[in-house]
């Protein structure tokens, strides 16, 4: 296992690596960029602009500025913002709590509610509620998030009024109860693709270890159908699901974006829509390398915790 954990972290590097250097130069060689901003005041000289590219190292070969970023990063400095003149780190670590709360809750609402859809539709394979839970989770995947959230806040914000159009919280309310209440649409509609992958996928495992030999013998010597659910079938059948818990993280990050996007929710993922109209690239660059890093990590992490939950993938070292 430790083999494999520095086998897994070098190619995490190499991949950061990879990501920061393509990331870098899509965003530098894409129409506009960062003095197209200041240009669009109107009131700046030529001469103007030529001492900020210089301030900002704008002026400098793309290769020489992606050393130069890459050492400052390395260094600690991730750079400051073009926009606000704040330092990148302090700007992603004050939109990261709400990225966070709105992530976390979703993912704990869609593993309940789809790991009980799925082992009930593996209990009761062809039932009505299979079928049921089947087409659900096909049209929960078909729809887009942005629809999805436009729909909710017609219908429960404009039309019934019963949520907040938006924000996380009313101004002058920062109350628990009211950060609650605020949090339950986008919650709803981030949380609406991961369960129904969660319900397929534990639909999916379920039924295969229900129908192993251990199970059966398990029914022949008369133990009782909770217990063999509860203490064997559903223990083995949520050994995938950590994986999917790692590898769902990019899923969860781009449904973020959209997700905050429709409403207002002021964490990373609209902070990163905003950072690209402003091409305030320090902030850009900084967002991408910390989602890399949390995408890495998940999928780092899913494959440590099914070599615990598995004692024959920590014994074989993969």
């Amino acid at each position: 296992m430790i083999a494999f954990l520095l086998r897994r972290l070098g190619q995490s590097l190499l991949l950061l690596l990879i990501v920061s250097m393509i990331g870098f130069a899509i965003l530098h060689l894409a129409p506009g960029g960062p003095m197209s901003q200041f240009a669009a005041g109107g009131d700046m000289t030529q001469a103007d602009l030529d001492r900020i590219a210089e301030q900002l190292g704008l002026n400098r070969p793309l290769p020489v500025q992606y050393v130069e970023w890459l050492w400052r990063m390395l260094s600690g400095d991730w750079g400051v913002s073009y926009r606000d003149q704040q330092p990148v780190l302090h700007i992603i670590a004050s939109h990261l709590g709400a990225t966070l709360e709105l992530m976390l809750t979703s993912t704990l609402l869609a593993m309940v509610i789809g790991a009980w859809v799925g082992i009930l539709g593996a209990i009761r394979r062809y039932s009505l509620f299979d079928s049921l839970a089947t087409i659900g989770a096909m049209i929960a995947l078909s729809i887009p998030t942005f629809w999805f959230g436009l729909v909710v806040i017609y219908v429960f914000s404009v039309g019934l009024g019963w949520l907040p159009a938006g924000n996380r919280y009313t101004m002058g309310d920062g109350s628990f109860l009211n950060q609650v209440h605020h949090l339950i649409g986008p919650c709803i509609v981030l949380a609406l693709v991961s369960t129904a992958v969660w319900s397929r996928y534990m639909r999916s495992s379920m039924l295969e270890v229900v129908n192993q030999d251990y199970i059966r013998t398990a029914r022949a010597k008369g133990v009782p159908e909770r217990q063999i659910l509860m203490r064997h079938a559903l223990r083995n059948a949520l050994l995938p699901m950590i994986t999917i818990t790692g590898l769902h993280v990019p899923t969860l990050l781009s449904g973020a974006l959209v997700t905050e996007t429709v409403f207002t929710w002021p964490g990373m993922g609209r902070l990163f829509l905003d950072s690209i109209s402003y091409r305030d690239y320090p902030v850009v660059m900084g967002i991408l390398m910390f989602t890399a890093v949390l995408v890495l990590l998940g999928s780092l992490l899913a494959d440590l915790l099914y070599g615990i939950a598995d004692p024959r993938i920590s014994r074989s070292g993969r």
